[in-house]
Order: C-alpha cells, then sequence, then structure tokens
C-alpha cells in the first residue's frame, strides 16, 4: 500500500498524529509519505506550534506527555516547558529514520518563503515531484 497522509494545521496534536500513524503503517512494511502544507509548514520552520482548544491545559497535556513518554516518544523534562511536552522536533526526526517520507508542499512553502527553513528531514518539492507523489499514493488521507 502506498499512502499519503496531509498535514496542514500547526496543532501539535495533528503533527503527532500524522507522523504516529505513519509510523505504525511504515511497521507493517508499507509506503508511506506525509506532505506538510500550510500552518503545519509554518509550525515547522520555526513558528509558534499549538495545540486544540480541548486538549490545551496543562493536566491534558502533561497527561498526553506522559503517555508518550512511556511508548518510548520523544519528550522535554518537566523543567524544560513547565511541564512534561512531546518533542514535535525530535518526532520529525524518528519518523523520518524510521523510513517514513516527509514532503513540504512547494506552493505553500514557496508563499511562506521557507526556502532553507525547514529541517532537514523535509525534503522540498517542485510541483512535479508533488504530482508524482500524489498519483502515485493508493490512499490519501487529509489532516488528522
Amino acid at each position: 500500500m502506498k499512502l499519503l497522509l496531509i498535514c496542514r494545521d500547526a496543532l501539535e496534536n495533528s503533527i503527532l498524529s500524522n507522523l504516529l500513524v505513519a509510523m505504525e503503517v511504515k511497521k507493517e512494511g508499507n509506503e508511506v509519505n506525509v506532505l506538510f502544507t500550510e500552518e503545519s509548514l509554518a509550525a515547522l520552520a520555526g513558528q509558534v506550534l499549538d495545540w486544540s482548544p480541548l486538549l490545551r491545559d496543562r493536566d491534558t497535556r502533561t497527561q498526553i506527555a506522559k503517555k508518550a513518554a512511556e511508548k518510548e516518544l520523544p519528550t522535554y523534562p518537566a523543567p524544560t516547558r513547565g511541564f512534561p511536552a512531546i518533542d514535535t522536533m525530535e518526532l520529525v526526526k524518528k519518523a523520518k529514520a524510521t523510513g517514513v517520507s516527509l514532503y513540504a508542499c512547494p506552493m505553500w512553502a514557496d508563499f511562506l518563503d521557507l526556502q532553507g527553513k525547514l529541517p532537514s528531514e523535509i525534503t522540498g518539492l517542485d510541483s512535479s515531484a508533488l504530482s508524482n507523489v500524489i498519483k502515485e499514493a493508493e490512499t490519501i488521507i487529509g489532516s488528522f
């Protein structure tokens, strides 16, 4: 199976969901690509990552981080942010290391002038390469 996940939101929970699903699909021996676009690209280039309103409070985020640490996902220790938190940039590195292909939408990378600002794990595409990634996907899922 060739899966394409499209992540557009600058929400830590959205990026987390897309990367975790991608890594699970990859573990099963499938080809999986994640395409970052719009807000997610801005966030990964250094803008602020946020959480969905119902997941934003300290208790919920602490609970999520503790569960993530139990699953051996990268987290910051409590003193870094005042409470434990998931290290999203390390999770990007982990997803890439497991064989998940991570791509930047060329239109949004251009609109936001992100040349040289994205993590090295995220591959820039031109329009033709993006078209090929989309055409080759057997299943496309837009943002979790």
